[in-house]
């Protein structure tokens, strides 16, 4: 600043001085810039622009060595696995499952009797006495050697049913199993079954194409005995032309039963109802019970209920058919009951009066065969008494037919 001055003293001409005096003022703006610059940055007067000239270097990425392996990789993915070939003992042979043979009978001239091993299912497992009935009847015997339940009884025994082929007549018994809890506990290991057992017996008069032209002996003359009339109550299909062979119906359902007497050598014959009970167990005198048909042949059930329970109109004096709403007894739900029936054979030439008649209830009594008035006492006290074995008393005879057991299920909903 002061050399500027200086040299504003020798300078003689005016301009001179004037450029002079500008470029001091200059000179010491600039100055005073660089003082007041080093008072707030001093550590950058220090060092001078060696910083702002100085590049910054990044570290360099860490790279991981891989170490070296002595062998390549042998790991592989697993392979699915196979079923391994069953390995069979020498001489091994495969055997069909065939049916255990665990039941022996033997069909007598009246009765029949049935050996059933406890090893019932042929399972090495031993069932109980009391879980196996033949028509709901108890083994008679037992071998506790063997290990074999025998039962006997007369072929109308034990809820047997009668059936007739044309050469022959079929009695149809059924073993029923049926298990127990298990120790006293709420469960059972093994299902109900049932299995058919029949005795056939042939018819005893031949059959030929030549029409008969029997002669019959007076009725009142006839020594009747069990080898000739034959009872039979049978269910039967929808349209009554065979027999029906299942008995399971579900609730609502028709169950159609056909009563009949086979005569042979009588004179023409008329069966009737006279009564029937159903049951959940093959006695008539347990508990609970249904008396729905009584007092000499009148269907209670289509009056009490109102069902379309009914007999239907009788064509032929030998047979009687009549249709049963299907039911159950409350609380029981196995819906397991069994139908036993008092039937009747009277001369077809007696007339239908309050004893031998076949009433049922809509709106009123009606007769099958038509002799309405036959049926006035069905309100009342037709006659009671039945018999349950078969005997002559003047010109009728009397024989207990039992059904079942038959299954009522509860309707599927649709």
């Amino acid at each position: 600043m002061c050399a500027c001055f200086k040299q504003m003293k020798h300078s003689k001409h005016m301009p001179d001085k004037m450029i002079t005096i500008f470029f001091c003022l200059v000179c010491g703006a600039l100055a005073a810039a660089q003082e007041s610059n080093e008072i707030l940055h001093p550590a950058a007067s220090r060092f001078g622009n060696h910083r702002a000239n100085q590049q910054v270097q990044r570290p360099a990425a860490v790279q991981q060595e891989e170490p070296p392996f002595v062998e390549p990789l042998s790991w592989r993915f697993p392979e699915e696995p196979t079923k391994d070939e069953p390995h069979f003992p020498p001489n091994f042979e495969l055997r069909t499952p065939m049916a255990p043979d665990s039941i022996k009978v033997i069909c007598g001239d009246n009765s029949i009797r049935v050996e059933a091993k406890r090893d019932l299912l042929g399972i090495g497992v031993l069932v109980q006495t009391a879980d196996v009935t033949l028509g709901g009847c108890a083994a008679t015997e037992e071998d506790p050697k063997a290990q074999i339940l025998i039962f006997e009884s007369e072929l109308h025994g034990c809820g047997s049913q009668l059936l007739m082929s044309e050469e022959a007549f079929i009695y149809v018994f059924t073993l029923l199993y049926t298990p127990s809890p298990l120790g006293g506990s709420p469960i059972v290991r093994t299902i109900d079954f049932s299995i058919s057992i029949e005795c056939h017996y042939r018819r005893k008069n031949d059959v030929s194409s030549d029409v008969l032209k029997p002669t019959w002996a007076p009725f009142s003359e006839t020594n009747a005995s069990e080898e000739s009339l034959y009872f039979s109550l049978r269910l039967m299909t929808d349209d009554w032309q065979v027999p029906r062979s299942s008995t399971q119906f579900f609730l609502g359902d028709m169950m159609k039963f056909e009563a009949s007497v086979e005569q042979f050598h009588h004179v023409p014959l008329r069966v009737t109802v006279d009564s029937c009970v159903a049951t959940v167990v093959p006695n008539v005198d347990t508990v609970p019970r249904y008396a729905f048909l009584g007092n000499n042949g009148c269907m209670f059930d289509s009056q009490l209920t109102g069902s379309s329970s009914r007999f239907l109109p009788q064509s032929h004096t030998e047979k009687l058919q009549f249709e049963l709403e299907a039911f159950r007894f409350q609380h029981e739900n196995s819906g397991v009951i069994y139908i036993t029936c008092n039937l009747k054979a009277t001369e077809a030439a007696a007339n239908v009066n309050a004893t031998n008649k076949a009433c049922s209830f809509s709106s009123g009594w009606r007769e099958a065969s038509g002799i309405h008035h036959a049926c006035s006492c069905c309100d009342t006290d037709c006659r009671a008494g039945t018999k349950s074995s078969l005997a002559v008393k003047g010109t009728k005879w009397e024989k207990e037919m039992a059904v079942g057991p038959i299954t009522v299920k509860e309707k599927p909903l649709r």
